[in-house]
């Protein structure tokens, strides 16, 4: 299979980790006879600094003319001064509403090589008599509507000026987040966790009546209904009693950073923005970490695993996908760990050491 890929590399740690799933990329193209063709692009900080854009046009359109993107990160302290609809992370609300990519996929699986790490307690997160770890979450965030794309502006009152940013929400944009997450839990324990504030926000009463319509599709899956304040605090109190999570774009913000700290460092997680059909955009959840930026000790993992999750779900290569994750497995399993992971016993490895093995392992 013939592949044009849009590349982002993006700021910081960003263009160290696209490298490393670029170079797992190769070893998969090698062994299982397939063909990428990389187009580097600018977006972020660095399309800032070269351009005076964060989004130029040449980017949209390349990424709109390729079968996906793969994306580093954005953004970083260089740009924090910058007015909020100049800053890097500008480029992603930006590249979400240009490509049409309106559902967030954030799986949150806890290797059992890294039950270690993870702060809550071993008993929380296995069950049975052999001790197993048993957490795999998926959370599934709405991207293109909300607070983030509302209306925003200030007013004067008379406590002084004030901000507004408005939380709306129509049902299509609800129905077709929802149709992902029921198909979602239909491949996996046909469980689905709406997460809204509907005790309180208009806009969560018309998410809450339409997902309840869209669940009459789909009699196989239980729903249930959870409030944000309580899904928060379920998360750490007992994480394996979820399966798919499906939120609001503001929600799913917050609750899939706290689903990814669960599992032990969201320097492992990644992540799939995806559209109607199967064109998607991939990039770990991580953020640029600047203070770690061209020192070889950022986590590769996520970038690369978000790779994987490219090749299952845009181009329907799972045998592909599922050698890049035991690779990944096997790395940890042999008790390499990158900083993020580290723990007294481990051999303590960098960043394109950790490429390195994993492409090894590809065979």
């Amino acid at each position: 299979m013939n592949i044009k890929l849009a590349v982002i590399p993006g700021d910081g740690i960003g263009p160290e980790v696209t490298e490393q799933a670029q170079k797992i990329l190769d070893k998969i193209a090698g062994v299982y006879n397939h063909k990428f063709e990389y187009k580097t692009l600018l977006a972020g900080g660095a399309a800032i600094d070269a351009v005076n854009n964060c989004l130029p046009d040449e980017t949209i359109a390349v990424c709109k003319a390729s079968d996906a993107v793969l994306l580093g990160a954005v953004g970083g302290w260089k740009w924090d001064t910058l007015p909020g609809d100049k800053r890097p992370e500008m480029a992603l609300l930006g590249l979400r509403k240009e490509l049409g990519l309106f559902a967030n996929i954030r799986p949150a699986l806890l290797f059992d090589e890294l039950a270690d790490a993870c702060p809550l307690k071993r008993e929380i997160i296995s069950s049975g008599a052999n001790g197993k770890v048993e957490l795999d979450i998926v959370v599934i965030r709405e991207l293109t509507g909300g607070i983030y794309f509302g209306e925003k502006g200030f007013k004067d009152t008379p406590l002084g000026k004030a901000a507004y940013d408005v939380e709306l929400y129509a049902e299509e944009e609800v129905r077709r987040i929802a149709v992902v997450a029921f198909d979602m839990a239909m491949k996996r324990n046909k469980k689905v966790t709406s997460v809204d504030k509907a005790n309180v926000l208009e806009s969560s009463r018309l998410w809450r009546q339409v997902v309840a319509e869209t669940a009459k599709n789909y009699p196989e899956v239980k729903l249930e209904n959870l409030y944000i304040d309580n899904a928060a605090m379920q998360l750490v109190r007992n994480p394996r009693q979820f399966d798919v999570i499906v939120t609001s774009n503001m929600f799913g913000d917050i609750l899939s950073d706290e689903a990814s700290m669960i599992t032990g460092s969201i320097g492992m997680l990644p992540s799939a923005s995806l559209k109607n059909g199967n064109f998607g955009m991939y990039e770990p959840v991580h953020g640029s970490a600047p203070d770690i930026a061209g020192q070889d000790k950022a986590n590769p993992m996520a970038a690369i695993l978000s790779a994987a999750m490219m090749l299952r779900y845009t181009f329907a290569l799972s045998k592909e996908a599922e050698a890049i994750e035991r690779a990944v497995k096997a790395v940890l399993a042999k008790s390499y760990r990158t900083g993020d992971i580290y723990s007294e016993g481990k051999t303590l490895i960098g960043t394109k050491e950790a490429g390195d093995l994993i492409a090894g392992e590809i065979r």
